[in-house]
């Protein structure tokens, strides 16, 4: 959580209006119907772009920017529309992904920038993301989507009824969210076998890193890999198809020895952060501290949790409650709660000033009329360094009573972070240590005292096995700080 706070809902909302037009594919040179014209297409990249990079933040690293805009547009150049204005970022995002919309924007997290072993598994992975772009999947998705829908379907987390207290997701994370069909994903696959061969990459490499990708996402029961993985062929097929294409194109293009530039790629990365960033705010023993923000709360016990650049947000398993801390305006607690009662039409239970540790705070519940019945909200407004709080509880009415005293205990402890350690606590990040003798990959962790609880995270890290045995000389991937 950065200085700006989290938020995280699921689906999209909005309806967009297009152009309906018959345009021949760049890529398959094929007539298809699509409902945006390029120059449409192109504004909303535009439009989209601020969108994404408010949402996740900008990873800065001005070295790693020069690699991948230098590597980006040379193959943007010899792909299927070279004419487009290609934009490419790192996102600072622990997720392993990478994603593009229309117009000719690139992405990739930190993440998944952490996870590559070398430049031609980079570069294959461009490709790929490229390949969507050439191919207007982002435009065919979105007529799929508009013509089977009749709009874009606004998307609820928890129940229909609080909904309207959870802000729906900009056009441009709809966009970046867009997962395409198994076709599609052949097709960028194979486009990013023949983007990266054509700049002098070994494509192979490419299949060699959604294997990493399977791993993590077994490792993690998929909670952390993105939803376009669900889409993709299986490893083991497409594994099989990028080898066969890959050689295929290095005999098209008389390429006598392809780079996969190991060595010079993980330099690259040396130092960037690995996982979650505590500077952005942590959740440890059910209690979520910001250092930079200089606050902290509990967090009720076995709540699902979601920390994202708008919004901290928590919800008990079964959906039917919300509790959310985001920034508002306001001169004061009091005006900044009415301002929320009005904008949400709420009638007023009760209210009064208070005092939160310390801290100028006012406090309402507050009920909103539903045909289905009532939901009730305790809002709280608390100033604390030159900013204005909003800590907002919900549910239904009827079931407000059971928790009406979580939202209360977690409101109620929210006060300055003084304990220096959370203050203090640094990211983990990546850093590179070379063998001076021949092992396993295991034995070099014990021998670099890398915490036995994480070889597994750092097996899939430098994408070998454990048992995996490597020569002197050899640099691999370790966690400092």
């Amino acid at each position: 959580m950065k200085t700006q706070f989290l938020f995280n809902t699921l689906i999209f909302s909005g309806v967009l209006l297009f152009t309906v037009e018959c345009a021949v594919n760049p890529v398959t040179g094929k007539k298809q119907v699509v409902l945006m014209s390029e120059a449409q297409e192109i504004e909303m990249g535009k439009q989209s772009d601020p969108e994404i990079v408010a949402y996740f933040g900008l990873y800065e690293d001005p070295d790693l920017q020069q690699f991948i805009t230098e590597k980006g547009k040379q193959m943007a150049a010899i792909s299927h529309r070279p004419q487009l204005e290609y934009q490419f970022k790192i996102v600072d995002s622990p997720v392993i992904n990478a994603f593009a919309v229309p117009g000719g924007y690139v992405y990739f997290t930190r993440g998944i920038m952490a996870h590559f072993n070398n430049e031609a598994e980079f570069a294959g992975v461009l490709g790929h993301e490229i390949g969507h772009i050439t191919a207007r999947h982002s435009v065919i998705q979105q007529r799929n989507q508009i013509l089977g829908q009749v709009g874009l379907i606004a998307g609820v987390i928890l129940v229909p009824e609080i909904s309207q207290f959870v802000e729906p997701l900009s056009q441009g994370m709809q966009l970046a969210l867009l997962s395409f069909g198994r076709d599609a994903e052949r097709q960028s696959d194979e486009l990013g076998v023949e983007y990266s061969s054509k700049i002098g990459y070994n494509a192979a490499e490419m299949a060699d890193f959604f294997k990493t990708l399977e791993r993590q996402g077994a490792k993690s029961g998929a909670s952390e890999i993105p939803e376009f993985l669900s889409t993709h062929p299986s490893p083991s097929e497409r594994n099989v198809t990028v080898a066969r294409l890959a050689e295929d194109w290095k005999k098209k293009l008389d390429l006598q020895n392809p780079a996969v530039n190991r060595d010079s790629y993980l330099k690259k990365i040396d130092g960037i952060v690995l996982g979650e960033d505590p500077r952005q705010g942590f959740l440890e023993n059910n209690v979520f501290y910001h250092p930079v923000l200089k606050f902290q709360f509990p967090t009720p016990q076995g709540w699902s949790f979601q920390n994202s650049p708008q919004q901290v947000q928590m919800a008990p398993k079964s959906g039917d409650a919300l509790m959310a801390l985001t920034l508002a305006k306001g001169n004061s607690p009091e005006e900044a709660t009415q301002a929320f009662i009005q904008q949400h039409k709420l009638e007023v239970v009760e209210s009064k000033k208070e005092t939160i540790n310390g801290l100028p705070a006012f406090i309402a519940i507050a009920d909103q009329k539903q045909e289905n019945g009532s939901i009730r909200v305790v809002i709280t407004m608390i100033q604390f360094g030159g900013n204005m709080y909003s800590f907002m509880g919900i549910s239904e009415l009827s079931k407000f009573q059971n928790y009406q005293n979580e939202f209360l205990a977690t409101i109620r402890n929210f006060k300055e972070l003084k304990d220096l350690e959370k203050l203090n606590r640094k990211p983990d990040l990546l850093r590179l240590k070379t063998l001076t003798k021949s092992m396993t990959l295991q034995a070099a962790l014990q021998s670099f005292n890398m915490p036995k609880e994480r070889f597994d995270e750092l097996a899939i890290l430098n994408g070998m096995l454990l048992t995996d045995q490597i020569s002197a000389g050899t640099t691999i991937k370790v966690i400092g700080k």
